[in-house]
């Protein structure tokens, strides 16, 4: 029988499988930060600032995963979820000591491997996770644990810049890639500790790959819950990556500030995040996940559209504030509902046809910015992006008709 039997009572964190999760996530953020900032300052110091070189470590890291989450998805629903996560940390270390040995040979150009293999073997641990919480957290507490994730990697937006710059500035780069191979190693390790995977979870044979990708994508149109978040998650995506690359020009061209000010907006975000987060754990029993999402959606475009308009440090700040404060709500909020209205054995292909949505658009609008930037203006394209926030929304209106989680508990096998 499936742990998430378990009776309510029991607190989160004395469930083994939670405990076990966050430790492997505290791990591997230590990892992935190192390597991230060692990575830049390693390439910057190499070319002499070059920014194409600069922008591969960004293709390196975000292409994987647009081309393999269908993939990663498909094949997380026909393994066993526990072993998949074990072995792709495993496979992240041995690949970052493989680049280690090609740098005591003075290749320098084999560190964007690190990166690309690390986010190749992401798209098919990630979905396996998703599973394991289906599996070994009750339903009613999901959001919490949803929760407790997305407060961990905001700690670490605001500790894993420091950390991992200041790794690299000590030791350089030869240690950064080391310790970064270590965390993903004991990540591994602590995930062995997680409760084995049940008797009847086996690979599926009798079926084919693009059978079972099929399936996902007929099983994602024929729920509107699913279809509702693929609008909503392409409508994140397209209006964050549109303002992303641009925030510093809100500080050179609207408040005419030396760009590098944008650390210290930077740091109010990743503030903001953990705060976000951390409030959300606390009363995520009370909102409902896809009024989270809605609140995150609204609030969201009050914030892009002060930002855009505003002349005053006091007004952007605060929005900016904003802007990290309710992104919390996005990933816990569609996370709860894809786990809370997806039967387990096709969480991963959901997953893998999700994710595409807002990271494709999200690609494209970045590709984009400079171009609308200069065609229009700073302040239309973040009024545009404020109104797409607001088509989102409606996405997720019409799912505040939802019934109650309890009340799905028979989607669990």
């Amino acid at each position: 029988m499936m742990n998430s039997n378990q009776p309510a009572k029991v607190s989160l964190f004395q469930n083994r499988f939670v405990r076990t999760i966050l430790l492997s996530n505290v791990l591997l953020q230590i990892g992935i930060w190192i390597r991230n900032f060692s990575i830049l300052l390693f390439v910057m110091e190499q070319t002499g600032n070059n920014p194409y070189a600069v922008s591969l470590i960004s293709v390196a890291e975000y292409a994987p995963i647009f081309l393999f989450s269908f993939i990663g998805g498909t094949f997380a629903d026909r393994w066993r979820p526990k072993r998949t996560m074990v072995w792709c940390d495993m496979l992240s270390a041995a690949s970052v000591f493989a680049v280690f040995t090609t740098l005591l040979f003075g290749s320098w150009k084999t560190i964007f491997f690190a990166t690309l293999v690390s986010a190749i073997l992401s798209q098919f641990s990630q979905p396996s996770s998703m599973k394991l919480f289906k599996q070994h957290v009750p339903t009613e507490q999901v959001q919490q644990g949803m929760a407790l994730l997305q407060t961990n990697i905001a700690v670490f937006m605001i500790l894993g810049p420091v950390f991992g710059s200041l790794i690299f500035q000590s030791f350089g780069i030869q240690t950064s890639i080391v310790v970064t191979g270590i965390a993903f190693l004991l990540s591994a390790v602590v995930l062995t500790r997680l409760p084995d995977d049940h008797s009847n979870v086996q690979e599926k044979a009798s079926t084919g790959f693009w059978q079972d990708l099929g399936d996902g994508i007929r099983y994602v149109k024929s729920k509107y819950v699913l279809t509702a978040l693929a609008g909503t998650f392409a409508a994140i995506g397209l209006a964050s990556g549109v303002t992303q690359p641009l925030g510093v020009f809100l500080l050179t061209e609207r408040l005419n500030l030396p760009k590098e000010n944008l650390q210290w907006f930077m740091m109010v975000n990743g503030a903001a995040m953990l705060i976000g987060g951390g409030l959300i754990t606390v009363l995520s029993k009370k909102v409902a996940p896809q009024r989270l999402l809605a609140i995150g959606m609204l609030a969201d475009a009050i914030a892009m559209a002060a930002m855009g308009l505003s002349t005053s440090i006091a007004l952007t700040i605060v929005a900016q504030f904003m802007v990290g404060f309710f992104f919390p709500c996005f990933m816990i909020g569609i996370s709860t509902l894809i786990l809370q209205n997806t039967e387990q054995s096709f969480i991963g292909r959901v997953n893998g046809v999700l994710n595409p949505f807002f990271l494709g658009m999200m690609v494209i609008s970045m590709s984009s910015a400079g171009w609308l930037k200069d065609k229009f203006s700073l302040l239309v394209v973040f009024e545009a992006a404020a109104a797409v926030f607001i088509i989102g929304l409606l996405f997720i209106i019409p799912l505040f008709k939802l019934k109650e989680p309890g009340e799905q508990k028979h989607t669990m096998a």
